[in-house]
């Protein structure tokens, strides 16, 4: 009597394999840009966290903005200084400046992390010129 040899020949194990290298091949790309769109929404979020507290301060005082001013003190405006997901720092605006809180990742062509509608996020005129 013959033995039934139980097992997975080399050619079914190089399928899966395969199949296995191809699933990864879409997935990590996807994953690598879901994971990088929600840095750049949290850091919007913070980004408007921090414009909501500059202007509460500066309803109140007239000395500059920044972070140690927003988070300390007997009321502070924030509690926790928010940081940016993706290891990028803030920029507090100029003084008495009404432009906005800045993040030194906002120059990112692909995930730019800016407030919508600020200066910083309108891109500038292609060519340079000024359309004489």
């Amino acid at each position: 009597m013959k033995r039934m040899l139980k097992g997975f020949t080399l050619v079914e194990i190089m399928i899966v394999v395969a199949i296995i290298a191809i699933l990864a091949a879409v997935a990590i790309p996807n994953f690598v840009r879901y994971r990088k769109t929600s840095q750049m929404n949290a850091c919007i979020s913070n980004l408007k966290q921090l414009q909501t507290a500059t202007e509460q301060y500066r309803m109140n005082h007239s000395d500059a903005v920044n972070m140690e001013t927003l988070t300390t003190g007997t009321d502070p405006y924030i509690k926790v200084a928010p940081t940016c997901p993706a290891q990028g720092t803030y920029t507090p605006p100029a003084d008495n400046d009404s432009s906005d809180w800045t993040c030194s990742l906002g120059t990112d062509t692909d995930y730019p992390h800016v407030l919508p509608g600020s200066t910083a996020a309108t891109p500038a005129p292609a060519g340079g010129g000024t359309g004489d």
